[in-house]
């Protein structure tokens, strides 16, 4: 194989696994946890802030159904690469919604860092500004 038919067959494996990662968030920010669960593998642990452990879409669902009101993605973009057999793929934006308290919020920095194996999400980890600006909005922060 040439290096530009390889270089072709990657690049095609990392828009492919952004369009997995696109299609999760889609169904997870509906939220729509059994279409979302179509898009990961059966042992995925997910890592929310705050080293919180998941195994289902449902429990990231029902977790940011106490945290929140309502949450959605503002998603700015995705970047892809990578290891061995796996893909990571890294989404970056910005949250907004509404506390538990109906307080509006907006421009709450997020990473998502998802691990793609054989086109399912295997691993993903989730970072955010929430618990800064928790903290922030109880005067508890500087």
């Amino acid at each position: 194989m040439s290096l530009t038919a390889n270089s072709s067959s990657i690049s095609h494996k990392l828009t492919e696994a952004i369009e997995i990662v696109e299609a999760y968030l889609e169904a997870s920010m509906i939220p729509d946890p059994e279409s979302a669960e179509r898009f990961i593998a059966p042992n995925l642990v997910f890592t929310f802030t705050g080293g919180r452990q998941f195994r289902h879409p449902r429990d990231a669902a029902a977790f940011n159904a106490q945290r929140y009101l309502w949450v959605k993605k503002r998603r700015e973009h995705s970047d892809a690469c990578r290891s061995g057999e796996d893909i990571t793929v890294y989404n970056i934006g910005t949250l907004y919604g509404a506390w538990p308290d109906g307080t509006p919020f907006e421009n709450n920095r997020y990473v998502d860092r998802f691990v793609i194996r054989d086109n399912l999400i295997i691993k993903m980890d989730v970072w955010n500004d929430s618990a800064e600006r928790l903290l922030l909005k109880q005067g508890l922060a500087l």
